[in-house]
Parts: structure tokens; C-alpha cells; sequence
């Protein structure tokens, strides 16, 4: 099982088993590995890459849910913590549609004392700004607790959902799917076969939603690859997942700050040139530019990475974590990332839909 054979199969249209997935993130030649993730990317996206003009509203981090990487949950009542009244979040949105956002991108705490009504109310609020705003919100964690909440069972609560305004769904919660690697990192949370079937219940439900990894931790390469099977076999059921999203685990802050937890650049740069030629199923890999860093972002274009995901505004959660980046990127500043990269930018719209060449 040499690079060069994996390689020739990978060029001839064939997909990669585990094994050979696993031989690529051991191969030492990261220029090489970079070269056939590019030429797996190119051949579906050409030198397009995307972007979107977006918005986050993190609207609590009180959370019922302690995981162990996680910086951002706090109790009621602990510093820090704190809970947007919809006043709040309409002027977030309002402050998003005036800078030109397409997307408002809602995910937070799983809070203890919040009904069911308040989550209906809080995706009405954002669409009463302007009906042309895409909502994507809650990841599947929050699904289940909102399932949970509304004593409806998934589909209907994905309906109620739906009905208020609810577009599509971000990938976050799926950290590593291996459960004993889960087990030690967010105990409280739902368990990654739970995440697979919810999400297989979003996509039946006609939502399009985003698939992560994260990693930089506890886990193993090997944990890696299993993740990303788990994601690929579903995808080939459903084929509702619209990106693959790795997370580079952010340390600082974390409970989970030990020796050698976090990722390099030469990591980030493998994982993802590896999940493009893994996931072909997948037509979008995206750099998540606030957790990886702009330079490592740029770079990883030519890596396989046909996504930078957007302009953000006021994330918090990757950032009580640790990350180091601006909380927000302009428009003409992703352009021009794009452009030194020697690709060609592309807006666009949540579900991927073409808004403007540059």
C-alpha cells in the first residue's frame, strides 16, 4: 500500500478505504498529499473557492452540559454567563442584514430554564428582520434537547422548527464519534450514534446541514478516519451533508490543556488534505479560518480546501476557547485571501447557491 498506488487510484476516480486513509496521514511528503487532495478538489470545484456574508449569535452560554473542551458553557450565576433577550438578537440580525448577510448563524448553550416557545420565538425574531435571512441553527446536541424540551420527538420538533423559520442546521456536536474518546471528553452530551441518526433525521426532514470533526485532543488518527467513515456512509444514504468541517482543537482555556493537546499547521494542513480525498462524497471541505488562523487558511487552499467558511462577527465560542484570531473578517479581506492564494473567490449563500464571481 505505497502513496503512489493509493495515489493512482485516487486519480483514476476510485475511493480509499480506511486503510489507505490511514496511509495517507502517515505518508511523510505533506507537499505530495497536498498535491492529490488539490487534484481531487479541482477536478470537482475547479480554483473556485467560497465564501459567505454572515452572522453569529451566540445567544447563551449557560449550559446543562460540562464538556471537558469546552470554554465557553458557564452555570447560571457564574461570571460571565448570560442569556441575549430577542430585543438583543433583533439587533444583531438587524446590525447583519445592513453589512450586506445573507446567514445568521444561531447555536449556544443548552440552558436549563428556556421553554421550548423561546427557541420558535428566537428564529421568528431573526426572519421578522427580513424574510431573505437564512437561518442556520442549532446543532443536533441542541435538537435533541429541544426534542426533549417540546416532548414531540424529532421530526415533529424539526417541523415546529421549520415552521418558524429554521433553514438548515450547522454541523457542530459531532466532536469524535469514537465512544471512548467521548466518554472522556463530553460525558453529559449525546452520543455520536445519536448525532448520525439525528442528522439522518434532519436531511429526511428536507434540511440540509454541515458535518465537523474535532480533533487536536484525546483521539487518535485512526479515531479520525473512523469519524469521518461514519460521516461518509451516512452522506451516501442521505447525501444531506453540504461541508465537512474540521475543528482544530483549541487548548488554552480548556480543562483538557495538557501536553501536546492542539493541533500544528502540519496537522491541519494533513486532516484536511485527507478528508478531501477521503470524503468523496463530500463536495465541500471548509477552512475554518477562526480556528485554524488566516495563514494556515490560506495555505490550506491548496490543500483541498474549496470553503473559508465567512465573515463571522462576534464568535465566541472558539474564542473563550483560546483562538487567537480576529472575531470578524471583512468581505474585501477574504477576497483578497482568496485572490494571493491564486484562486478565484465565489459568494455565496448558505445552501451554496452562487451570489457573485470576483
Amino acid at each position: 500500500m505505497t502513496f503512489a498506488t493509493i495515489a493512482e487510484k485516487v486519480r483514476a476516480g476510485g475511493r480509499i478505504n480506511e486503510a489507505e486513509a490511514l496511509a495517507l496521514f502517515e505518508h511523510p511528503d505533506l507537499l505530495a498529499l497536498g498535491e492529490l487532495a488539490q487534484s481531487v478538489n479541482e477536478r470537482r470545484n475547479g480554483k473556485r473557492v467560497f465564501f459567505n456574508v454572515n452572522r453569529h449569535i451566540n445567544h447563551t452560554n449557560i449550559c446543562v452540559n460540562r464538556c471537558r473542551f469546552c470554554a465557553f458553557f458557564r452555570k447560571a450565576g457564574d461570571p460571565g454567563a448570560y442569556l441575549m433577550t430577542l430585543d438583543e438578537v433583533r439587533g444583531r440580525a438587524e446590525e447583519a442584514v445592513k453589512e450586506g448577510a445573507t446567514e445568521i448563524h444561531v447555536v449556544g448553550g443548552l440552558h436549563p430554564e428556556l421553554p421550548f416557545e423561546f427557541y420558535l420565538e428566537l428564529l421568528a425574531t431573526v426572519k421578522a428582520v427580513s424574510p431573505a435571512l437564512h437561518v442556520k441553527a442549532f446543532t443536533a446536541v441542541e435538537i435533541a434537547y429541544l426534542a426533549k424540551l417540546s416532548g414531540l420527538g424529532i421530526p415533529a420538533t424539526l417541523e415546529k422548527l421549520k415552521e418558524a423559520g429554521l433553514g438548515s442546521l450547522p454541523g457542530g456536536g459531532a466532536e469524535i464519534f469514537a465512544p471512548e474518546i467521548r466518554n472522556k471528553l463530553c460525558p453529559e452530551k449525546i452520543s455520536g450514534a445519536a448525532w448520525l441518526s439525528i442528522m439522518e433525521q434532519v436531511h429526511q426532514a428536507g434540511l440540509k446541514s454541515n458535518a465537523t470533526m474535532l480533533y487536536g485532543h484525546l483521539e487518535s488518527v485512526a479515531d479520525r478516519v473512523d469519524h469521518m467513515r461514519q460521516l461518509r456512509e451516512l452522506q451516501d444514504r442521505t447525501g444531506g451533508f453540504q461541508v465537512f468541517i474540521p475543528l482544530a482543537f483549541q487548548p488554552e482555556h480548556s480543562q483538557l490543556k495538557i501536553a501536546g493537546s492542539g493541533t500544528s499547521g502540519v496537522d491541519d494542513l494533513r486532516t484536511l488534505a485527507v478528508a478531501r480525498i477521503y470524503l468523496d462524497n463530500f463536495a465541500n471541505v471548509k477552512a475554518y479560518w477562526v480556528m485554524l488562523g488566516e495563514k494556515i487558511a490560506q495555505v490550506s487552499l491548496s490543500f483541498g480546501v474549496n470553503d473559508l467558511d465567512g465573515t463571522v462577527v462576534e464568535e465566541r465560542i472558539g474564542h473563550e476557547a483560546g483562538a487567537d484570531t480576529p472575531q470578524t473578517m471583512s468581505r474585501d479581506n477574504i477576497v483578497t485571501m482568496i485572490r494571493k492564494a491564486g484562486r478565484i473567490p465565489v459568494e455565496r449563500d448558505t445552501l451554496y447557491q452562487e451570489l457573485r464571481v470576483y
